[in-house]
């Protein structure tokens, strides 16, 4: 498999995060293997490597666990993460129903190989989202012959019925110790798209997101959750009816090695957003009404980090503005590529209706890119006073704040140099795989006073991996 840039340090311009997460986990209650390397499994049910935020934060925080010391396994379905040295990857491969090339496809007879893929198919035969599902159950299949070769489970969001079994001690349970990652409740996006759907569009929409109800049920028992901001945290406590006292916050990082300013100029005129094309929450409608405007008043240019399907909701907006082939949509690009795509920028743009954190924003700051953000979510606690912030959904209003960043260069350079500032001070991977870890231990003494123990290890010891040489039993999926 292809990688991202190699190493294991993140740049961050000063040490007050990085100190403050080792002083998190310092805290974390005491322990005779404090200090001993942990053995860590990673679950994400899908980690798209170069959009989406479950497989940007994977890559980035397996990166910084394995920096540290820790052995780091990661179980994803496709597509799958693309990792850096240090973890390896477990595939547990579903059917891949909804490939970018052939979505919702009907797999042929000779690919299913057990009931857990019919009822994947089942699912989206039947307009349900079954990946979530499928995936938790394929994981504690996997995990069944290997419970005493981690100290801790870490799912990224699948929150599954599966995941109950990982954790749980009854009959059938792995009496694993698990943390779980919720970027933002799925919850929001729900409502936001439901809102957008006209007609009897609503029923597959409602069926769609039926599995979000699952999730909250599993978010309620699951334990100990960590989410990016203030937030997505007031979302998950309101959405999901989790006890407050489960959710730590525990802000993400960007990847400053490849997201930083750039020698010469910008291009004059040029903006710049990442966000997908025909998802109503993130607001692309409202940014190409208001280029529209923009466009016929000033020189300008819109590059959008999207895929543009054909005959969508976005391609047809297009027409109704004008603006068929005067927008430049990219897709498929490298990290390093989407770098300096953004470094390359005059003005970027985050116009979501909602975001539980958003990695895009925060590597537009770190890229020293003039920023104009919508006034939701976690945008304004992320952004701070480095972006011009605007009401969501108001095309008139994004207009202006485009017309203000792309008349005045001093204010350009006010909202760059606050941004580089502000990344530089808060946002270090480093500091949260650190207050990871801390997370990791408190969950792991918290369970052995469950009576769930996990297996003795000889200090820095690890497991041997499925597929490789020492593995004396078969893998549940092929290692990459």
């Amino acid at each position: 498999m292809s990688t991202a840039q190699a190493g294991n340090t993140t740049a961050s311009g000063r040490t007050t995060p990085a100190d403050e997460a080792a002083a998190d986990e310092a805290a974390a209650p005491a322990d005779p293997a404090q200090d001993r390397p942990l053995r860590v499994c990673l679950l994400s049910y899908r980690s798209k490597p170069h959009c989406g935020g479950q497989g940007i934060f994977l890559r980035h925080l397996s990166r910084e666990l394995a920096a540290l010391g820790h052995h780091v396994e990661v179980y994803s379905g496709q597509p799958y993460p693309e990792l850096e040295p240090g973890p390896s990857l477990i595939e547990l491969p579903s059917l891949d129903l909804y490939r970018d090339d052939d979505p919702f496809r009907t797999p042929h007879l000779r690919e299913y190989r057990d009931w857990i893929d019919v009822l994947e198919v089942a699912g989206m035969w039947t307009a349900y989202f079954p990946e979530p599902l499928t995936f938790s159950i394929r994981a504690v299949r996997a995990l069944r012959s290997r419970r005493n070769d981690f100290d801790i489970v870490h799912d990224n969001q699948v929150l599954a019925y599966g995941n109950l079994a990982i954790r749980g001690t009854g009959p059938g349970g792995l009496g694993m110790p698990l943390v779980t990652s919720i970027h933002h409740p799925i919850s929001v996006d729900r409502r936001i798209e439901l809102k957008a759907a006209r007609g009897f569009s609503k029923i597959p929409k409602w069926r769609w997101y039926s599995f979000v109800g699952m999730q909250g049920r599993v978010a309620r028992r699951i334990g100990p959750i960590m989410t990016g901001s203030e937030s997505s945290k007031a979302d998950i406590l309101r959405d999901f009816r989790v006890p407050a006292e489960n959710v730590t916050v525990v802000p993400l990082g960007v990847d400053t090695r490849l997201f930083h300013p750039t020698p010469g100029p910008r291009v004059p005129g040029r903006i710049v957003a990442v966000a997908s094309a025909d998802s109503p929450v993130k607001g692309v409608a409202t940014l190409l009404r208001g280029y529209a405007k923009l466009a016929a008043e000033r020189d300008v240019s819109l590059t959008l980090v999207s895929k543009l399907v054909p005959d969508g909701p976005t391609e047809r907006l297009l027409g109704e503005l004008s603006l068929t082939g005067r927008v430049q949509f990219v897709s498929g690009i490298s990290d390093a590529e989407l770098a300096d795509l953004v470094a390359s920028a005059e003005i970027a743009v985050v116009p979501s209706l909602y975001e539980g954190f958003s990695l895009p924003a925060v590597e537009h700051m770190a890229s020293g890119t003039p920023l104009v953000a919508s006034r939701t979510g976690a945008l304004p606690e992320v952004t701070g006073d480095a972006a011009l912030l605007v009401t969501p959904g108001d095309a008139e209003e994004l207009c202006a704040a485009l017309r203000t960043l792309h008349d005045s260069p001093a204010e350009r350079d006010r909202l760059s140099q606050a941004a580089l500032a502000r990344v530089a001070e808060r946002f270090a991977w480093q500091a949260v795989a650190r207050t990871t870890v801390a997370e990791y231990r408190r969950e792991i003494a918290a369970s052995r006073a469950r009576g769930q123990a996990t297996a003795p290890v000889v200090a820095g010891s690890v497991p041997p991996v499925p597929g490789q040489p020492g593995h004396g039993r078969p893998g549940p999926g092929a290692v990459r």
